[in-house]
């Protein structure tokens, strides 16, 4: 298994920092980005290798690439996405398909999130489960976050911004564990999705593996601080947040 960052994002609410640079690459401590903690969590649990996706201004990961190898003992593949600032990140992860195929942990590049949702989903897996997600049970949904709905022992139901907060089970949190063998399944699940509408989230894509009957499976990661980081406001609470790792 490796570890997987979705980068490629342009993060035009958090302009004039991502004039620059890519969403993932700025800095939430000092001079640590959401991209630093990320592939430091995937050191702490073990991980050895990672791929980052990446579009917009990806010059600057190209550029940090070998000191990245080197803080966090990983090695680094990067995956262009050529259609980074006219399609959403359905296309995005299905750019990724091949390195799906060894396993991941799927991270958002704008998610300040500490190791325990890392190790969370790795303590879920062993039950036959090829899709988890990390799910905040805790916190209290607006209209923005990417709300879930699960069944006792069904799994995902519904996943989308676009519900009733009060009808949620609880939001993911761009954290996902893919096993191998569902590589194959999500990768056309992907295309059918970017296909029907480039402007769709690989969450939709998630959705389409449930509508044809596919299990995606929910880890609870409990009482977290995180933040997915969207605009400045986000950005002020990500730094809180970050210094406390």
């Amino acid at each position: 298994m490796i570890g997987l960052v979705l980068a490629a994002g342009a993060g035009r609410r958090l302009r004039p920092y991502t004039d620059t640079l890519p969403k993932a690459l700025v800095p939430v401590d000092g001079e640590t980005t959401v991209l630093d903690l990320t592939l430091g969590n995937f050191a702490e649990i073990g991980l050895t290798e990672a791929a980052i996706v990446v579009g917009y201004r990806k010059e600057a990961v190209y550029e940090r690439r070998a000191a990245l190898e080197a803080k966090y003992g990983l090695k680094l593949t990067l995956v262009d996405n050529d259609k980074a600032e006219e399609w959403n990140n359905a296309y995005s992860l299905w750019c990724a398909r091949d390195v799906i195929a060894e396993g991941v942990i799927l991270a958002n590049g704008d998610t300040v999130h500490p190791v325990s949702v890392e190790q969370t989903l790795l303590a879920a897996r062993g039950n036959g489960q090829k899709i988890i997600l990390a799910l905040d049970t805790v916190k209290h949904l607006a209209d923005e976050e990417m709300k879930v709905i699960t069944a006792e022992g069904k799994g995902v139901q519904r996943i989308t911004k676009l519900m009733d907060p009060a009808t949620a089970t609880g939001e993911y949190i761009g954290v996902t564990l893919i096993e191998p063998d569902a590589a194959a399944d999500l990768a056309d699940a992907l295309r059918a999705t970017f296909e029907r509408d480039p402007d769709l989230y690989y969450e939709d894509g998630y959705q389409e593996l449930v509508n044809r009957g596919f299990t995606v499976d929910v880890a609870p990661i409990g009482d977290v601080k995180w933040v997915e980081i969207d605009n400045h406001d986000d950005l002020a609470k990500g730094r809180e947040i970050a210094c406390q790792y």
